[in-house]
């Protein structure tokens, strides 16, 4: 499993929450508390806004903590909002293009969790996408998969409802196979003015998620607390979506087994 975190509000230097803190992203890629694996070793990568509408990516395949250009980098960059992302991959090769985020246009996506069985979905489900969206997948993991699946269900005008419709056409694929593994989720996504979250399982095994306020109207989600003493960190509950905006979090239900009954029934 990986670990990632999202940061959201006033600018701020990314080594803030990438490397300062005492359970820093890096320091969860040598040591995570809250993850099946301790290490987070399979690659990195960061993403951030700028003075342009598209984000600005940086992903390697080397450990984070071994990385001095990761170092170097997130010690100059400032910005009001960047999701970073240690990996522990779950099948798919280690490689630059299957390091998240994920990017499409103004949009970025990370990902902790796996879709079961996904080899013997992946075709069924890459099938759906639209020929624009499966030409501009670059790399072979489920997280990328979903991201775009999420794409063509219409991200762009209605993130919840997308979310929903991306994971149902998922987990309408499992219940064909009439296997017994799951699916889990903890999501983060932006189009670069707000930044959206979710946390999500077929079972009751949800990847842990955490949120806090950090600084002058900022606001960070987590896979695990920054620091020891958990204080002021929030778990976010099984089954949540999340809308961060202008410092403020909104949570609402995340239903997809509607969605899911839909496509059984087409």
């Amino acid at each position: 499993m990986c670990r990632w975190l999202a940061y959201s509000g006033e600018a701020i230097f990314l080594e803030e929450l990438i490397s300062a803190p005492t359970q820093s992203l890096i320091a969860q890629s040598r040591h995570a508390l809250e993850a099946k694996t301790d290490f987070n070793a399979d690659g990195f990568g960061i993403g951030w806004y700028g003075e342009r509408p598209e984000p600005g990516r940086f992903r390697d395949v080397l450990p984070a903590w071994s990385d001095e250009n990761l170092t170097g980098l997130i010690r100059q960059l400032r910005a009001r909002l960047f999701l970073a992302h240690v990996r522990a991959s779950t099948g798919a090769a280690t490689s630059r293009q299957n390091c998240h985020p994920f990017a499409h246009g103004r949009w970025l996506f990370v990902h902790n969790g796996q879709i079961g069985e996904y080899q013997s979905l992946r075709r069924a489900l890459e099938s759906r996408l639209p020929d624009e969206l499966y030409q501009a997948r670059e790399g072979t993991t489920d997280s990328e998969l979903i991201f775009l699946t999420m794409l063509a269900e219409g991200l762009e005008d209605r993130p919840l409802e997308a979310a929903e419709a991306a994971t149902g056409q998922i987990l309408a694929r499992m219940t064909k196979l009439k296997g017994s593994f799951a699916l889990r989720l903890t999501l983060a996504f932006t189009d670069g003015d707000t930044l959206y979250a979710l946390r999500y399982a077929s079972d009751a095994y949800a990847p842990s998620l955490y949120w806090r306020r950090t600084g002058p109207g900022g606001l960070c989600l987590a896979s695990e607390p920054l620091d020891d003493t958990e204080s002021g960190w929030q778990a976010v509950p099984t089954n949540t979506f999340l809308t961060v905006r202008d410092g403020q979090a909104v949570t609402r239900p995340f239903q997809p087994a509607l969605a899911a009954d839909r496509a059984l029934a087409s």
